[in-house]
């Protein structure tokens, strides 16, 4: 499957493990590419701001990993929301996963060499990437800590790893707020992601006459490719690169 190529009237929403950077072994190891943040800042300039990373990171890490770049966001998979003034908004407010939750989190991992407990602020992540033996382990804790109708809080899949969130939010909530108000409103939303959680994104974009890119099916599952494909795109609007039939066997 070919992707479109960018135009002027694109906003674009990318998540951001497994889609512009490689997964790694644990959440700390991940690699930010040298040329990304500029990219992303020249993106961010074509589109007259109408770009935003949607990641279940936690938006002061989206942060530290893409600086000195930043914009418009939604961390956690849309529970904080960055808009392109800086204004942030808390969906739903005041919502975070119970220390006792966390605590029997902790406890859990201690016993499990490589199950990884990675804390958000609102949320909490465990990762079994590194000991996938003890997935079956790991969902049965969680699924032990949040029922299935817990009126609050939900669990989110994800790849060798499970996180409990707040039930309300959503990337696809995230890129409808998004889309309300300036930069974004009136343009066609492009969603590209990777994993389930990127789902609602890609569906959202969809309704609104956009497009939802899953990295394995247009990109070969590659992060590489996802960014030559952006850089295409941003020389085409810069008129660096002239328009043509988009090649994927893209150069790293």
């Amino acid at each position: 499957m070919t992707p479109p190529e960018l135009d002027r009237t694109c906003a674009l929403f990318l998540d951001l493990d497994g889609t512009l950077l490689e997964i790694a072994a644990t959440p700390e190891l991940v690699v930010v590419p040298a040329g990304l943040p500029a990219l992303l800042s020249r993106l961010h300039h074509a589109l007259d701001g109408a770009l935003a990373i949607v990641t279940g990171r936690p938006l002061a890490v989206v942060d530290s990993l893409l600086a000195p770049f930043s914009a418009s966001a939604a961390g956690e998979h849309g529970v904080l929301l960055r808009y392109d003034d800086g204004t942030l908004e808390e969906m739903p407010a005041g919502i975070g996963v119970p220390e006792a939750w966390r605590t029997s989190l902790a406890t859990a991992a201690e016993r499990w060499p490589g199950v990884l407990i990675e804390p958000k602020p609102h949320g909490c992540a465990v990762h079994y990437r590194l000991a996938p033996e003890r997935g079956n382990d790991v969902w049965r804790m969680v699924r032990a800590l949040v029922a299935e109708d817990h009126p609050w809080f939900r669990l989110i899949p994800a790849r060798e790893a499970v996180e409990i969130g707040p039930r309300a939010a959503s990337k696809g909530h995230a890129v409808e707020r998004l889309m309300s108000q300036a930069p974004f409103a009136g343009r066609r939303p492009i969603f590209i992601g990777d994993d389930f959680t990127d789902e609602a994104g890609m569906n959202t974009a969809r309704a609104l006459g956009g497009e939802g890119l899953r990295v394995a099916e247009f990109f070969g599952g590659d992060p590489a490719v996802v960014r030559a494909w952006l850089k295409r795109g941003v020389d085409l609007l810069d008129g660096r690169l002239a328009a043509g039939p988009v090649a994927m066997g893209l150069s790293r």
